[in-house]
């Protein structure tokens, strides 16, 4: 039997990269698939197919996932098409780098509003469906710069570290009730975001990974297929660095 057979998962911002490798990975271990994402494009539509052809059930939801209203009308939509939501994803997110001095206020709303806003609107909105089926896991995106910081991303390094906080503080709320939640703390991981970044800053990077490469969206989502599985049926409130020890 696969290890997410009958289960259904909800990934936010899955159109692409992390996302939308998690989302295959589920699948090709039995889990039927709910998408969300600002637009459901070309790129969207595409991933539903590929995840069809795996023999799961998948659909995509557009969905700002940084209001409240919109998120609760599309899980009760996702209920009606599904009936479960077993696991969450909260992998929606984006970056507006600048040093602090030149940060705006709208750079920062933006960044704390889609990264950290998100996960609460989500997991806020799931949670009621996973206490009534004493059963859930809630896996939360955030990074290593969410432990470590990083100069140029004060934003999105609070965003992140924010993440890691409301991991903890959720994991002790339903604990007894049978819903784990966890997070992920990917390191230099080559998606389209970090593709658009300057060779010379992509060696440096390399160069403080102690295995000397950056990490692909299937070694984080190996990671989030084990969280969301019953292998760590006994894991909860912890930060998972997928990093290649970066950060140690």
């Amino acid at each position: 039997m696969k290890l997410l057979e009958g289960k259904t998962a909800v990934i936010t911002g899955a159109a692409r990269g992390i996302g939308s490798a998690i989302a295959l990975k589920y699948a090709s271990e039995g889990a039927n698939i709910a998408v969300t994402d600002l637009v459901i494009n070309e790129v969207a539509e595409a991933l539903i197919k590929d995840l069809e052809a795996m023999g799961v059930k998948a659909k995509a939801y557009v969905s700002d996932a940084s209001k409240y209203g919109q998120t609760e009308e599309v899980v009760k939509q996702i209920m009606e098409d599904f009936g479960q939501i077993d696991i969450l994803v909260n992998n929606a997110g984006i970056t507006k780098d600048t040093l602090l001095m030149r940060m705006s206020e709208d750079q920062w709303d933006a960044v704390i509003t889609v990264n950290l806003k998100s996960v609460f609107n989500f997991t806020k909105a799931v949670q009621p469906v996973m206490l009534k089926q004493r059963s859930g896991s809630i896996i939360n995106m955030s990074s290593v710069v969410g432990v470590s910081g990083n100069a140029g991303q004060s934003n999105y390094s609070a965003s992140k570290a924010g993440m890691i906080g409301f991991t903890k503080s959720i994991s002790k709320e339903v604990g007894s009730r049978g819903i784990r939640c966890n997070a992920i703390a990917p390191g230099f991981i080559e998606t389209e975001m970090t593709a658009k970044l300057p060779e010379d800053v992509k060696k440096v990077w390399v160069q403080q990974i102690p295995l000397r490469r950056g990490g692909s969206p299937e070694d984080v989502a190996n990671t989030a297929l084990f969280l969301a599985s019953d292998l760590s049926s006994y894991v909860t409130g912890q930060v998972v660095h997928v990093c290649g020890g970066m950060n140690t």
